[in-house]
């Protein structure tokens, strides 16, 4: 099977990624700043700590290893701190992809699968979203990714590399049974935000707007489980190792589920009830984000396979239990 090195391979999705690769039968090699990953996370495969935009440290990486192919997760991620901070976003999201598609087209390595977003097509204009759907980002971060997007498009057609863009909704769950899951600091996502009022972390959950159009008036997301987004990586890899075609297509589930359909879930779950309250709706929040996913089923014959229940489950579980026995919580 193929060498894969995984930047960010330490990191919430990153690592969810080494498992699955290393399930299928690949070998890994984890490269990560440990800036917001975790060296409890690295453990499917060789770990080495460095930066993508040092390209001496890359460069070296490269003629140890010698991978088949990149996937890369290395990016910071938080829309609001890109909106506070794009000079950090910029640097660290766009000129490190940079540095590392360069060390890439000088050691000959041609598949280049790519953790995007679909925060890359910024406002909806139609539901559900496909891959034609305009681009244009309302956040440094979002921009970021587009373009990375675009330079390693160009990047391929210039010097023959090949790439998958998989574009994320909202990722979510974990895998407890293996010891990981989301840790992120600061936590911005609502899933973990409202399972941390049930642990005595937070005081409440506020639920930003409730007269959107909408089943119920709150927003609406399209939750994807994290190992299925795995799986989808696993996909594009082998998809371009075997000498497939390039493409971008939407991770997601093709369904949406409500911040009030989120509570109900949580609480058939862990048979406890979230302690919630209104408040004003935030900027910037689109009333509804949802997936299109015909592409992803079409090209790489894959379907997300775990619902909004399994995701709260897992995600309880890595919570309440096993985050801390990592983490020593």
């Amino acid at each position: 099977m193929a060498t894969i090195l995984v930047t960010g391979g330490a990191g919430y999705v990153g690592a969810h990624c080494c498992l699955a690769l290393k399930q299928a039968g690949h070998s890994v090699v984890v490269f990560d700043n440990l800036s917001n990953g975790h060296r409890a996370f690295a453990k499917w495969g060789e770990f080495v700590e460095g930066d993508i935009r040092n390209r001496s440290t890359l460069a070296a990486v490269f003629d140890a290893q010698r991978p088949d192919a990149v996937l890369h997760c290395a990016a910071l991620i938080e829309v609001g701190e890109s909106v506070k901070h794009p000079d950090r976003f910029y640097d660290n999201n766009v000129t490190g992809a940079l540095v590392l598609l360069d060390v890439m087209r000088e050691k000959g390595v041609k598949p280049f699968v790519f953790s995007s977003t679909c925060a890359t097509y910024g406002e909806p204009q139609r539901l559900p979203m496909d891959e034609t759907h305009p681009q244009a980002p309302v956040s440094p971060y979002g921009s970021t990714k587009l373009m990375i997007e675009r330079a390693s498009a160009d990047i391929a057609a210039a010097h023959g590399l090949t790439f998958a863009h998989l574009r994320y909704f909202n990722a979510a769950g974990a895998a407890p049974s293996e010891g990981i899951g989301e840790r992120h600091n600061p936590e911005t996502h609502a899933i973990p935000l409202a399972l941390f009022t049930l642990l005595g972390r937070r005081d409440g959950f506020k639920i930003f707007g409730d007269d959107y159009d909408t089943r119920d008036g709150t927003c609406l997301r399209d939750y994807v489980h994290v190992l299925d987004l795995a799986d989808a990586h696993v996909r594009a890899i082998e998809r371009l190792l075997a000498g497939g075609d390039s493409l971008a297509a939407n991770l997601g589930t093709g369904d949406g589920v409500t911040v009030k359909e989120l509570l109900a879930s949580i609480e058939r779950v862990t048979g406890r009830t979230v302690p919630a309250s209104p408040a004003p709706r935030r900027p910037g929040d689109a009333p509804a984000l949802m997936a299109n996913n015909t592409l992803a089923k079409r090209e790489l014959g894959w379907s997300p396979t775990r619902g909004i229940d399994q995701i709260i489950a897992d995600a309880w579980e890595w919570h309440a239990r096993v985050e801390g026995e990592v983490f020593g919580l």
